[in-house]
């Protein structure tokens, strides 16, 4: 993996079309006509536009011609990937591109249906960004600030093509990174879709659980369960697409979790630490934030009563002591009308945090 670069530099002055106004595609516009480029708006549902536009993502594109745009963007769902990359192709689209979170089966399948000379227009990308909502009312024009966004050129592309598509992911606030479509499956399989099907794997263990169980709910379980309530229709879509990548990674997990089983009901504490001490090198490894190595952080909990205000004033507080806020977490206690925030901040700080936070009348503690 590489950082994005280009043969030839190209700005995104516009007009681009995007096709599919959901929550991906609504932020795009919004980022693009935030950095001034003209924005078309087209989707299968037309409330969808009507919404998008209404938020200033861009325009109906229902007059317009696709030879006259200087990139089209799909971003619909997975299975409907290759139909509409092939039809803004043969459409006279100069450049196009998708947003879809697997590369290598819709480059397979376009290239099964238009010339190479055609072919050479489409470059897929991926931005690493998004929610488990949907619909363009969870758009947001900031969404893609600072994140990655993954070009991913094949052999056949052109590289005016590949130039544009890295200027879309520049133009709407993300880093542009350039690199295989085997490479990105795998990579996401790793980072995303695996992560995402073991969550839902913790999740469906909740479904029906006694109402005892579940009143000792904490942050780790809605940590872990978060992206499990993501679309189901979309997710089957997704995974499906990345099928290999997904299988291997999932057979490696299968084999972790059977060696974990024996050794928990054997009592193997050296091998259940063995497992738990992969687990602390695995989350060390995951970039921190604008993408630089970890750093070693710690977390201050501080009790905050539960109406509006406080949450800001705490943080108004840290910044006042001049402590940044590395991340941030709330956990509601059911039995009292208080949350207990987690600030995570440099390792470091955290004492010092936590002192001036307690002379600053917060119960605060590490």
């Amino acid at each position: 993996m590489n950082d994005a670069g280009s043969p030839t530099e190209r700005t995104l002055t516009g007009p681009v079309l995007v096709v599919g106004a959901g929550m991906l595609g609504t932020s795009i516009g919004l980022a693009l006509a935030r950095s001034g480029v003209e924005v078309r708006l087209y989707d299968v549902v037309p409330q969808n536009v009507t919404i998008a536009e209404s938020l200033g993502a861009g325009t109906d594109a229902s007059d317009v011609d696709v030879a006259d745009m200087q990139l089209v963007v799909v971003a619909v769902p997975p299975d409907h990937l290759a139909h509409e990359i092939t039809a803004a192709l043969t459409s006279g689209g100069r450049c196009v591109t998708d947003v879809g979170s697997v590369k290598n089966a819709p480059l397979r399948a376009v290239a099964g249906r238009v010339s190479p000379e055609l072919l050479g227009r489409y470059v897929g990308s991926h931005p690493m960004a998004g929610s488990e909502r949907s619909g363009p009312f969870a758009a947001s024009a900031a969404l893609f600030d600072g994140r990655p966004w993954a070009v991913t050129p094949h052999p056949a592309a052109a590289d005016e093509s590949v130039a544009l598509v890295t200027a879309l992911a520049r133009a709407c606030g993300a880093t542009p990174v350039t690199m295989a479509t085997e490479e990105h499956d795998e990579a996401v399989a790793r980072t995303s879709h695996v992560p995402h099907l073991l969550s839902a794997l913790v999740a469906g263990r909740l479904a029906g659980a006694p109402a005892s169980h579940l009143a000792l709910s904490g942050q780790g379980v809605r940590d872990v369960t978060r992206v499990a309530a993501g679309d189901p229709a979309l997710w089957q879509q997704i995974i499906a697409g990345n099928a290999d990548a997904v299988a291997g990674l999932l057979s490696d997990v299968r084999q972790d979790l059977d060696d974990l089983l024996v050794a928990v009901r054997t009592g193997d504490r050296t091998r259940v630490s063995a497992l738990l001490a992969r687990g602390v090198a695995g989350t060390a490894a995951i970039p921190a934030k604008h993408g630089g190595p970890a750093r070693p952080t710690a977390p201050v909990y501080v009790a905050v009563p539960d109406h509006p205000g406080e949450l800001a004033r705490l943080l108004a507080s840290a910044g006042e002591i001049g402590v940044n806020v590395e991340d941030l977490r709330i956990d509601h206690d059911p039995g009292r009308p208080v949350g207990l925030v987690e600030l995570t901040v440099e390792e470091g700080r955290a004492d010092f945090l936590t002192t001036s936070l307690e002379e600053r009348g917060w119960s605060a503690h590490r």
